[in-house]
């Protein structure tokens, strides 16, 4: 089955003949599925959100359909594992949900009254890394890598492939790879298996926060490399520090559209501080996703 028919096969029936009607040349393009309550459903082409064809607006019940046909349970029962706002699916795919949050004592404890899906499709590009590795690796060693981009990107896309060859050791020389795979986007582990190839030598720690999981895998797997994706907390610097000082080499993705951008925000101002990456990959989404690299303050 192509990426498509798996994604849309989390659809409900009526909307699912919709996403069908586009044309197939647009099917391989297709980043998000945007289903909200009342309103025409979306599609995500590079940016570009698009209606879907043909007519009528997204009943709630669909939303509710929706999670009940990914979690094969009622969406009472499956939105009470929603805390983190999203639920991951079989492939590497997401489904985002938005609505009304019940919170105790500070903490959110369920998610109802659904107002908006985002269905993200997961995507691989095998070989896309390689001559971002080749630039990194110019004196045969891999150094410490920060990998750039916007949301929505492809920071994940492109950690997966540099993980797979990394392993593999299709450019550089192979290395055991950790990888903290939080929310199940890079390997998309299922049943134990990954679904997408991160390579022979990777071991995958899946929705750990990155802090622990980081830890973990140092202590249990001796890795040589560490990657993680999005680095969005304090916790996990400082867990990338004591990594670092223990001898791993560190691969990471964060939320930012350049080196400029990184230096302005308190969270990666203090990863600059800290020294601990001496490049970073900036990805220029146009046409074709273009991948620069550049030196850090080390």
């Amino acid at each position: 089955m192509c990426t498509f028919e798996e994604v849309i096969a989390f659809l409900p029936p009526a909307l699912r003949l919709r996403a069908r009607e586009l044309p197939k040349p647009l099917w391989d393009r297709v980043e998000e599925f945007r289903l909200r309550a009342g309103r025409l459903p979306t599609v995500s082409l590079e940016g570009d959100e698009l209606h879907l064809p043909g007519e009528g607006a997204v009943p709630r019940r669909e939303l509710e359909l929706t999670v009940e046909l990914v979690t094969q349970a009622s969406a009472h029962t499956a939105l009470e594992a929603a805390r983190r706002g999203y639920l991951p699916l079989k492939g590497g795919h997401r489904l985002g949900l938005c609505g009304s949050v019940w919170t105790e004592e500070g903490q959110v404890r369920n998610l109802r009254s659904l107002s908006s899906l985002n269905l993200r499709v997961a995507h691989a590009a095998p070989g896309c890394g390689a001559p971002v590795l080749r630039a990194l690796g110019a004196n045969g060693e891999l150094p410490n890598t920060l990998v750039l981009a916007p949301p929505g990107g492809g920071k994940t896309t492109l950690l997966r492939d540099l993980v797979r060859l990394i392993s593999d050791g299709l450019v550089l020389r192979p290395l055991r790879v950790g990888l903290c795979d939080e929310r199940g986007e890079v390997a998309a582990l299922w049943e134990g298996e990954p679904q997408f190839d991160v390579g022979g030598r990777t071991d995958i720690l899946e929705g750990c926060p990155k802090a622990q999981a980081l830890l973990m895998l140092l202590r249990a797997m001796t890795p040589q490399v560490l990657a993680c994706d999005e680095l969005t907390d304090p916790a996990d610097l400082a867990a990338l520090t004591h990594c670092a000082n223990c001898g791993s080499r560190l691969l990471a993705t964060v939320h930012a559209g350049s080196v400029e951008e990184l230096a302005v925000r308190p969270l990666y101002r203090e990863l600059l501080d800290r020294r601990l990456f001496s490049r970073a990959v900036v990805i220029r989404r146009g046409a074709d996703r273009a991948f620069r690299v550049e030196a850090l303050p080390c």
